[in-house]
C-alpha cells in the first residue's frame, strides 16, 4: 500500500494555492462532491497522484475526526509540497467559503428581518432537511451493515432522544463495538482504547457548560467539535444544536437552521457553518475565532497521523471503535434532523417542498446546490 505522505512529485507552492483556491470557490454540493472534484483535478487532469494514492489519502481522512474533504485537501497538499503545502492547501480550500459565509452573515444581521430574506430562508430550510435526510439514508446503508450495528443504532437513537450527551454517546458506542469485536475474537487481552474514548466527555465537558458568551468560550466549543466529530459534516448539526441551542442558549433553533441553510448554499466545507455562527455571535472577530477553532484540529490531526496510518489501518480494534462511532454519529443525525424539522417544515408548503426535494435528490439525482437555489427562488417568489 502506498504511503499517504510520501512526496514523490514536488509541486510548486503557487500551483497548490491556485488549485485549492479554485476548488474552494467551485466546490458546491457537500463532501462527496468535493471529493469528486478533487479526484478530477488532482488525479485525472494534473496527475499529481495516482488513483490508488488518492484513495489512500481519502481513507486516511476518514480515520481521523474533522471535515473529511478539508482533511483530504490538507493531505494532498502535504503529499505534494510538504509542510508548506499542508498549510497552503488547507487554508486556500477553506478561506473562499469562509469569506462568502461571513459576507452572508453580515447581510443576515443587517437585513435578516426583511420579508425578502426571511422568505428565501423559508424556502431553503425544507430543502436542507431533505438533503440531510438523504445523507442519513446513504450513510445508513454503509454503516448499518449488520444486526449488531442496527441494534446499536436503535439504542443510540433512543439515548440521543433522551438527552444523553453526544460525546458520551460516541464514546459508549465506540467502546461497545470494540468490546463486541474483542469478545468475538475470544481474546482476554485488555485494551486501553475504550478508556481513552470514555475520557473524552470529561476532558471537554467544561467547553459546553452554561455560560455567558465569550470569545474564549466560542473558541473552546469549536475546538471541541473539530477534535471529536467523526462521520459526515452533517453530524455537525447535532453538536451545534446540543452546544449552542440546548446547553449554552447562545442561538435559537431558527438561527441554527439559518446557519445550516447558508452552509448549504455556499461552496466549500460544510464546517464553515461555524463562520456564520461566529459572526452572528461576535461579528467579524467571532467569525475568525469560530473558523480557526473548528478547522485547527484538522491540520493538527493530518500532520500527526501520517506516520501512524499504516498501523491504524491494520488495527482491528481501531476499526471496531470507528464502526461504533459511525453508528452513533448516524443516530445523532437522525435525532437532530427530526428536532430541526419541527421548525423547518411549517405548513403544507414546507412539507411539500421537502418531499419534492427528497424525490429530486434520490430519484433524479438533482444536485443539492441546484435544489437549494430553487428553494431560495421559491421562497423569494412567495415572499413578494
Amino acid at each position: 500500500m502506498a504511503e499517504p505522505v510520501e512526496i514523490a512529485i514536488r509541486v510548486p507552492l503557487p500551483d497548490v494555492a491556485r488549485v485549492f483556491l479554485r476548488l474552494g470557490i467551485v466546490s458546491f454540493g457537500g463532501p462527496a462532491a468535493h471529493v469528486a472534484l478533487m479526484e478530477e483535478e488532482i488525479v485525472r487532469r494534473r496527475r499529481w497522484l495516482t488513483h490508488e494514492s488518492f484513495l489512500d489519502l481519502l481513507g486516511a481522512a476518514n480515520l481521523i475526526p474533522g471535515p473529511n474533504s478539508t482533511e483530504l485537501a490538507i493531505h494532498v497538499g502535504y503529499a505534494r509540497a510538504g509542510w508548506p503545502g499542508l498549510l497552503v492547501a488547507g487554508i486556500c480550500f477553506i478561506v473562499p467559503a469562509a469569506v462568502i459565509v461571513a459576507v452572508l452573515a453580515w447581510g443576515y444581521l443587517r437585513y435578516g428581518s426583511l420579508p425578502t430574506i426571511m422568505g428565501i430562508l423559508a424556502g431553503v430550510k425544507p430543502v436542507v432537511i431533505a438533503i440531510v435526510a438523504q445523507a442519513i439514508w446513504k450513510l445508513g446503508r454503509g454503516v448499518l451493515t449488520s444486526r449488531v450495528a442496527l441494534t446499536l443504532g436503535i439504542a443510540c437513537v433512543a439515548a440521543a432522544a433522551l438527552g444523553v450527551h453526544e460525546l458520551l454517546l460516541l464514546a459508549m458506542a465506540g467502546a461497545a463495538m470494540w468490546a463486541i469485536a474483542t469478545w468475538r475474537r475470544s481474546s482476554e487481552e485488555e485494551r486501553p482504547t475504550s478508556a481513552r474514548m470514555a475520557a473524552i466527555p470529561a476532558l471537554w465537558a467544561f467547553a459546553a457548560a452554561p455560560a455567558a458568551f465569550t470569545f474564549g468560550g466560542l473558541l473552546l466549543v469549536f475546538l471541541k467539535i473539530g477534535s471529536v466529530l467523526f462521520g459526515s459534516g452533517y453530524v455537525l448539526l447535532a453538536f451545534l444544536r446540543a452546544d449552542f441551542v440546548a446547553r449554552l442558549g447562545w442561538l435559537t433553533e431558527r438561527q441554527l437552521l439559518d446557519a445550516v441553510a447558508v452552509g448549504q448554499v455556499t461552496p466549500g466545507p460544510v464546517f464553515t457553518t461555524a463562520t456564520f455562527i461566529g459572526y452572528v455571535l461576535g461579528g467579524a472577530r467571532g467569525a475568525v475565532v469560530a473558523t480557526i477553532g473548528i478547522f485547527l484540529p484538522a491540520f493538527v490531526f493530518v500532520a500527526a497521523s501520517g506516520p501512524l496510518l499504516p498501523m491504524v489501518r491494520r488495527s482491528r480494534d481501531a476499526s471496531a471503535v470507528l464502526d461504533g462511532v459511525n453508528v452513533a454519529s448516524l443516530a445523532l443525525m437522525i435525532v437532530v434532523t427530526l428536532q430541526l424539522a419541527r421548525s423547518a417544515l411549517v405548513g403544507p408548503a414546507g412539507i411539500g417542498l421537502a418531499l419534492a426535494s427528497g424525490v429530486a435528490l434520490m430519484r433524479f439525482r438533482v444536485s443539492a446546490a441546484w435544489l437549494v437555489l430553487a428553494g431560495a427562488l421559491l421562497g423569494l417568489a412567495f415572499a413578494r
